[in-house]
């Protein structure tokens, strides 16, 4: 074994979004934690959240009302047990953060200010600093986290291996970019919270570190994965050449703007009752056939809204247009559909564990059976809210693991690769994005299949090489999504076919992956 540096800690937890942070504080309690993030704490998924957080506080809300919501745009296949937990346990969970001092906005009465989105029936989107919420969380947490002397933070550093023994795991072991040195840290629980995997597609809402890592670790740990095809898109993304998809939140039709096309037509009108508020996937699709039917973008048009109320209500996306000379309240914004969140992920149970025991999941990662199909909107900082916490009730009573082995690989950074690593990442995500992207068939999907398992046998699983070894999971996670989008031949929430374009009621279950297995079903949970 390659001689490491050794750490060892009660509770590891890896990726700092608002999942990791809050699982770190709560495990904090019971013992120490490393919390590891592949680069500053504050770079995640859930930092850049605008939209809010849902959550069935208002005097006319209810949960259940909430979890109907969720089942609605779930399309069948969220698990009820699962899903109840979130809606309820939520509430608690959102009122607690209140009682600690969490600001969330406010009309002069005092009044929590509630938003609404797309497959929500109730105003129940709470939000911070208008268009921030996600920031605002995140930094509230991080506050909270630094002050804590039992969270040791390591930045710029990744996990490379899940350690495991007789279905048992015991640590990981990681890299440190700034310095190249790997290191082991054995502890009795490891918390994956590593976030999605939207950047790898060439059109992604997502900071570049969202690279599907966590997958790929419990993918090749031997954890189960669930549901991998569903990939939601973001309707809404500015659209201009040469420049990323910045987000324009789903809050921003909440609050009334239009989608229209080039001839500035409304084209939702047609499309479903709830318009510019359906759900996120019936959104994304329907803007997706307009853009090929006209040939042209499409665009949000806020012309007819309270301009002075909205440059208060989403100051950062205001600042953000005027820097490519858009006024939010006067021109028309160019938009179109950008790969968002990863619904499916590492299969959880009701406590965030895995198939594996003293590992587990939360967050975007996690397949906890609450998404579906379809996420409801504002319903993922949720999910860090209610697993965070609820993991760390097993986690700490498992004890440091005896039977162990911590013998390693080491890993290497080697700029020479540098280039090889960014040709084929880019080569991937143009294969996803033009042929496992927001609409798929089985001809285009067969041949990008054939490329990505091309990648895979010509840089094998255990490489010394850091690029080489992340080649080899960039490609793999691409060929777990195409192999799970074309075992199911339907279409359903964020999986579009155009060869099965119907829902099938045969097809209601969940696609389960793992390693050296045949694809299985497993029931959807209709019961709590």
């Amino acid at each position: 074994m390659v001689s490491m540096r050794q750490f060892e800690f009660d509770f590891v937890v890896v990726g700092s979004g608002l999942a990791g942070l809050l699982a770190a504080w709560h495990a904090s309690a019971h013992g120490t934690v490393a919390l590891i993030s592949k680069s500053e704490l504050d770079i995640s998924n859930s930092y850049n959240a605008q939209g809010g957080i849902a959550a069935a506080i208002g005097p006319d809300d209810d949960p259940e009302y909430h979890l109907l919501d969720t089942l609605t745009a779930g399309r069948g296949l969220c698990d009820l047990d699962a899903s109840s937990i979130l809606v309820h346990e939520g509430l608690a969970r959102v009122k607690e953060l209140i009682s600690m001092g969490l600001q969330f906005d406010r009309d002069d009465s005092g009044e929590l200010i509630l938003g609404l989105e797309g497959g929500h029936s109730q105003r129940r989107i709470l939000h911070a600093d208008g268009d921030a919420t996600g920031k605002i969380m995140t930094g509230f947490m991080l506050k909270k986290i630094l002050e804590n002397h039992r969270i040791t933070p390591f930045e710029y550093t990744t996990a490379v291996k899940i350690f495991t023994s007789k279905g048992i795991c015991s640590g990981i072991q990681t890299l440190d970019y700034s310095t190249g040195e790997n290191s082991i840290f054995r502890a009795r629980a490891t918390i994956l919270a590593t976030g999605g995997l939207s950047r790898i597609y060439s059109r992604s809402t997502n900071p570049y570190t969202a690279t599907g890592d966590g997958i790929a670790l419990a993918w090749n740990a031997g954890a189960r994965l669930a549901d991998m095809e569903f990939i939601q898109f973001h309707p809404t993304a500015l659209s201009l050449d040469g420049e990323d998809a910045y987000l324009i939140s789903e809050a921003v039709r909440g609050e009334g703007a239009h989608l229209m096309d080039k001839y500035g037509e409304r084209f939702m009108l047609k499309v479903h009752p709830m318009a510019e508020l359906a759900p996120r996937d019936i959104v994304a699709s329907a803007i997706f056939k307009r853009m090929q039917e006209t040939h042209s973008t499409v665009f949000l048009s806020l012309k007819h809204l309270d301009a002075n109320f909205l440059k208060e209500r989403f100051p950062s996306i205001d600042a953000k247009l005027k820097e490519f000379g858009i006024n939010l309240t006067k021109d028309l914004i160019p938009i179109s559909p950008a790969a968002h969140y990863s619904v499916g992920g590492i299969r959880t149970d009701l406590w965030g564990q895995t198939n594996i025991k003293g590992l587990f999941a939360c967050g975007e990662v996690a397949s906890s059976g609450v998404m579906g199909a379809n996420r409801l909107a504002s319903n993922s900082l949720l999910e860090c809210l209610v697993f965070g916490k609820r993991l760390i009730e097993k986690a700490k009573e498992l004890p440091l693991p005896s039977d162990y082995d911590h013998s390693a690989l080491e890993i290497i950074l080697h700029k020479e690769s540098d280039q090889v690593y960014l040709d084929i990442k880019n080569e991937l995500s143009q294969l996803m994005s033009n042929q496992v992207g927001i609409v798929r068939n089985f001809i285009d999907m067969s041949s990008a299949l054939c490329r990505f398992n091309e990648i895979i046998e010509q840089y094998p699983e255990n490489q010394s090489d850091y690029n080489r070894k992340k080649i080899n999971d960039l490609a793999t996670i691409c060929s777990l999504i195409c192999l799970s989008a074309n075992e199911r031949q339907e279409s359903r929430g964020g999986h579009v076919r155009s060869d099965f374009q119907e829902e099938s009621p045969d097809l209601v279950h969940h696609i389960i992956q793992e390693k050296g297995k045949k694809i299985s079903m497993e029931a959807v949970r209709n019961s709590i």
